[in-house]
């Protein structure tokens, strides 16, 4: 049974990759069954994850993006068709609008006004247009089964890119969630050429950009089953760590 649009489907928590729990995790053919829509990363954390209209792209250390899954290149990449994190949804958007987003502290703030009564429930958004700036991260992945996700974004790659066109996927999450997901504004940005992108650190768009904005009122989360680097990870809270790596 198809799951219902704008129902949240989310596989592991956050934690668990700040606890290095990334080896092994849920086949990206079976995470596209839940959704069209999201991100989260591959397994050993190599590359940044991205859905979006029903195709899952893996963004790497350098910026550049292939689709995923696939045959292994020469890199080592699409080894890695697995997550050990993700969140996706059916997505069907409530709201469709234009506006101008200066900073990525203004995305939170179009998305309150858009929907004002979802403050402590996740948000699925999806932002299309020009942007004259946005600044990715992209993470190269552990040197060592359980290395920590503080750790490995120790070593991400930074890059500015722009002015292109492209689209932001993303979720705002609610506070009382950092930990299970990332507490606010989780995006990650993929350019029309499907050629860059990353996690999103920076923004400003060239003008307006279409932002469409679904409430998710109902999770189904799956944890990592039979997984011992799970179940031996403390899963303690790191609230300030989530925040510095998650910009």
């Amino acid at each position: 049974m198809c799951p219902p649009p704008n129902e949240l489907y989310q596989f592991s928590v956050v934690s668990a990759l700040m606890d290095g729990v990334a080896s092994d995790g849920l086949p990206l053919s079976s995470l596209l069954e839940e959704g069209d829509h999201g991100l989260g990363t591959f397994r050993n954390m190599t590359g940044e994850l991205i859905v979006v209209d029903g195709e899952a792209y893996q963004m790497r250390h350098d910026g550049t993006v292939v689709p995923a899954p696939g045959q292994p290149d020469s890199e080592g990449y699409h080894k890695t068709s697995v997550t050990p994190f993700a969140m996706v949804t059916k997505f069907a958007p409530s709201v469709t609008t234009t506006a101008p987003i200066q900073a990525k502290d203004g995305v939170e703030p179009v998305l309150a006004r858009l929907v004002p009564d979802a403050r402590n429930t996740h948000i699925a958004f999806r932002l299309d247009g020009a942007f004259r700036s946005i600044t990715v991260r992209t993470a190269a992945g552990q040197c060592f089964p359980g290395e920590g996700l503080r750790d490995v974004a120790s070593r991400q790659n930074e890059l500015v890119i722009g002015p292109l066109r492209g689209t932001v996927v993303g979720f705002r999450s609610p506070q009382f969630l950092q930990g299970v997901a990332v507490a606010g504004v989780h995006m990650h940005f993929i350019d029309d050429d499907r050629q860059a992108g990353g996690h999103v650190l920076a923004l400003e768009t060239d003008g307006e950009v279409t932002v469409q904005v679904a409430e998710l009122w109902r999770t189904v989360m799956d944890l990592p089953r039979g997984d011992k680097q799970f179940n031996e990870a403390t899963l303690a809270l790191n609230a300030e760590g989530i925040a510095a790596i998650e910009g």
